[in-house]
């Protein structure tokens, strides 16, 4: 009784009419900057420091909570409706909640989305419950070599995301890494591909690869589509998923979740890793593969489930252990600070009432995503109805922006157009995007925890296969790389030997 009396008084706090209001903000608030391209939780959260001087420490937390979970499904609907992703976690979801769109299945993709996520936010909620103390002390083992094989891990997986040839998604995975080093370098500060641009010195932003290749790069190929042609008015379909879609979604929903929590937990992991580990495993494990990238309903599931899953348990090393496990917690951490609270193990002991406030409420706040997005699709979708020659201009306008508001700099504008011409002559000659983005998210990953091992190790490769979750994670590389081609090489075996 000990450990639930606080967890029930925790609830108390959140029925507060001042908290509960946060908590509606929070998660509406969430839902905008998603749609929004470009701005992103963590932006909108550092915007709203300010705001929570004048705000009660438990109330303000609650809020900025909402905004950050909100966000990830608010980043599907552009995603599903524009092939736009609104946040670096709707990538993936881009690949087949767009195909369902053009097939008039848009309102499936948004419903099943908004389902997928209230439940792999919920059942992260109820975890971060029980194991956060568990789960917690088992982040703590992470050190560079873990985090260089979760990222090769990750770059493997993301081969396997590309609708087209494994080769070209390699090939695309490698751009995406030699994109992902130019700037500086993360520890000798020397300047590496800028040419001698000091625009270039910080590097790339993510929003203008993923904006530029996903955003510009579709518009464009999808004017060309429908030049000389009037665009057809697609049939957006029920907003409720059929029972036949929440059967097919069952099991990437269930998957979604477990892989969400256990990599959002991870520092480096995070939302964008789970949903793109999310689609992987879906594509890995689904009967027909060859439907995902044309309209695969789980496609949408399970990443959809993963990056809800992943946004709240990544609270779990911020509250319990003071280690923020992705840019937006660590801006919620400077949040904390500024209201005299130090994130850390004696937090659940000194402030239970703001601990399990700050939990609890992500139970309401996902109650009230799932209420207001269900009606809301409705909405949403009527955008598929506007004609390309008004949407285009207008979804440029917006993308343009987004990517302005997040460095100020004109030169960003210019940078995403450029990679926009890529994505559409990408696209043209049957190169898929998706594997290069991501490659991209987990290339500064990479190569600063590979070169913070090389110093531990003394440049000895063999270190890795001393730590015991870094040999691991290499073993599980080496068995995705060995196992296909084996088990597709003794099925012909056997189809000759039946023959």
């Amino acid at each position: 009784m000990d450990f639930f009396s606080p967890v029930i008084a925790g609830f108390g706090v959140v029925f507060q009419p001042e908290n509960l209001f946060y908590c509606l903000l929070g998660v509406t608030l969430g839902m905008l900057v998603g749609v929004l391209p470009g701005l992103g939780p963590a932006a909108t959260i550092a915007i709203l420091l300010p705001v929570t001087y004048n705000i009660e420490p438990t109330a303000a937390i609650i809020m900025l909570a909402g905004i950050f979970y909100g966000a990830q499904y608010g980043g599907t609907i552009t995603s599903v409706l524009l092939r736009l992703p609104g946040e670096a976690s709707s990538v993936v979801t881009a690949i087949d909640g767009h195909e369902m769109a053009r097939q008039g299945r848009a309102g499936s993709a948004l419903g099943i989305a908004a389902i997928g996520s209230f439940i792999g936010g919920t059942v992260a909620v109820i975890a971060l419950t029980f194991v956060a103390p568990l789960v917690a002390g088992f982040a703590l083992d992470f050190g560079p070599a873990e985090y260089t094989a979760l990222a090769l891990l990750g770059i493997l997986l993301v081969s396997t995301l590309g609708t087209g040839s494994t080769t070209k998604s390699i090939l695309m995975a490698t751009v995406g890494l030699l994109l992902a080093t130019i700037g500086q370098d993360p520890l000798a500060g020397t300047s590496r591909l800028t040419f001698g641009s000091d625009q270039l010195l910080d590097g790339i932003d993510f929003v203008i690869v993923a904006m530029g290749l996903f955003g510009v790069g579709e518009i464009l190929y999808s004017l060309e589509s429908l030049r000389g042609k009037s665009a057809p008015a697609p049939s957006v379909g029920s907003v409720y998923p059929s029972r036949k879609d929440l059967g097919e979604s069952k099991g990437a929903i269930t998957r979604g979740s477990l892989v969400g929590f256990i990599l959002g937990i991870l520092p480096g992991g995070g939302a964008t890793m789970s949903s793109m580990v999310a689609y992987a495993v879906e594509k890995k494990t689904a009967k027909h593969p060859e439907r995902f990238g044309k309209g695969a309903i789980q496609g949408v599931a399970g990443p959809e489930t993963a990056n809800n899953a992943a946004a709240t348990s990544s609270f779990i090393p911020l509250l319990t252990l003071g280690i923020p496990a992705n840019a937006t917690m660590a801006i919620m951490f400077g949040a904390l600070l500024l209201q005299g609270i130090t994130p850390g193990p004696l937090l659940v002991q000194e402030k239970p009432d703001l601990f399990w406030g700050v939990v609890n409420s992500m139970y309401v706040g996902n109650i009230l995503l799932l209420a207001m997005s269900l009606p809301l699709i409705g909405i949403f979708v009527k955008i598929l109805r506007i004609r390309a020659a008004i949407l285009a201009p207008l979804t440029i306008l917006i993308t343009m922006i987004g990517v302005y508001t997040v460095r100020m700099n004109v030169f960003d504008m210019f940078l995403m157009v450029g990679l926009g011409v890529v994505g559409y002559l990408m696209k043209k000659v049957g190169f898929e995007p998706g594997p290069l983005v991501l490659a991209f998210v987990l290339g500064s990953l990479l190569e600063s925890s590979f070169r913070r091992s090389m110093r531990l190790f003394d440049g000895q490769l063999t270190g890795f296969f001393g730590q015991p979750i870094a040999a691991t994670l290499l073993v599980a590389i080496l068995l995705i790389i060995v196992v296909p081609p084996l088990s597709r090489t003794l099925r012909k075996q056997r189809r000759k030997a039946a023959a």
